[in-house]
């Protein structure tokens, strides 16, 4: 088996949690020991898109981790937690809320190359331990700035303070209402860069109105080239996996390599590349292709000039 499974990720299980759910999975549906990966960590409190690459598809794992992200999520306004999210304790709070007008008129400011501190709970090491088994053992943890890029962020939902009630779209009629009254929370669609930290992201939106806030919901609705449209539950998977249909589940390896043009080889080019040898004079378009021989992946492989070079191999 190689290809990919794009799971639908459940509230409260940690993306390690769920490749082991993968790998039990496989082994129920009989298909043995196989190499399995996840395209991109999500957070416990966290839904949404998690992308688990298996057998050679695991070479590509490295280019999900290093893709654009998109993110819904919402902030609530008037309680920093130290985690930044519902599960914290609360350490600073505010009575100031911020309209849907003030909102719209700050992000501007968090769009495009941006630096953020990562919050102190994440995976991140400091000085050779994670920053989270510090912040846990009472420490002070400086986190440092790093750059990021947000390439779009909006609003998409709001809810009135002391409203109490559902949340409005933004193209409500309430979106007028909305603009001048005093939010309890906003949804906001964020795409961007690897390494963004969205809880980092809703506490500085929340700083630079004038208040605290924290994410109340965190839902990634497509990695790379993944979406929500082809995710499924662990149900799901545990359902095919008892009637042995998890391929039928999957998609293929090459789903994860859509943006990339194909480079067709003969059967002995393909056989130098699996060789790892150096293709010579072979006219093509340049940059990162992907090589094949019939519909078989061969080899992600970079033209420079004349030479046709191995980036990453396939052994299918």
């Amino acid at each position: 088996m190689h290809g990919w499974i794009i799971l639908d990720k459940p509230h409260g299980l940690g993306s390690t949690q769920a490749v082991g759910a993968v790998k039990r999975a496989l082994r129920e549906a009989g298909a043995g020991k196989a190499k399995v990966g996840h395209g991109g960590t999500l957070d416990p409190l966290a839904t949404g898109v998690l992308p688990v690459a298996i057998g050679e598809a695991t070479k590509l794992a490295g280019r999900m981790l290093d893709s654009d992200k998109i993110y819904d999520f919402t902030l609530a306004f008037g309680a920093q937690t130290d985690t930044l999210d519902l599960e914290g304790a609360v350490i600073a709070d505010s009575d100031v809320r911020p309209t849907l007008a003030e909102v719209e008129a700050i992000l501007p400011r968090f769009t495009g190359a941006i630096e953020q501190a990562p919050p102190a709970y994440s995976a991140i090491k400091v000085d050779g331990q994670r920053a989270y088994d510090l912040a846990r053992a009472g420490q002070d943890v400086e986190m440092k700035l790093r750059a990021v890029t947000v390439q779009a962020l909006t609003p998409v939902r709001f809810e009135l303070a002391g409203n109490g009630g559902p949340e409005f779209p933004t193209g409500s009629n309430r979106t007028e209402q909305g603009s001048e009254i005093p939010l309890s929370s906003v949804t906001l669609t964020a795409h961007v860069s690897k390494g963004t930290y969205i809880r980092s992201l809703a506490r500085d939106i929340a700083l630079a109105l004038g208040t605290v806030g924290h994410v109340t919901m965190l839902r990634r609705v497509k990695a790379g080239p993944f979406t929500l449209d082809p995710a499924i539950s662990l149900d799901n998977l545990r359902d095919a996996a008892r009637e042995r249909a998890i391929a039928q589940l999957m998609l293929p390896l090459t789903a994860g390599l859509d943006d990339i043009p194909a480079l067709s080889v003969t059967p002995q080019e393909a056989q130098a590349l699996r060789q790892g040898r150096t293709l010579v004079g072979k006219p093509c378009t340049q940059g990162l292709l992907l090589a094949t021989e019939g519909e078989t992946p061969v080899a992600l492989v970079e033209a420079s000039g004349p030479e046709i070079r191995v980036v990453r191999g396939f052994n299918l």
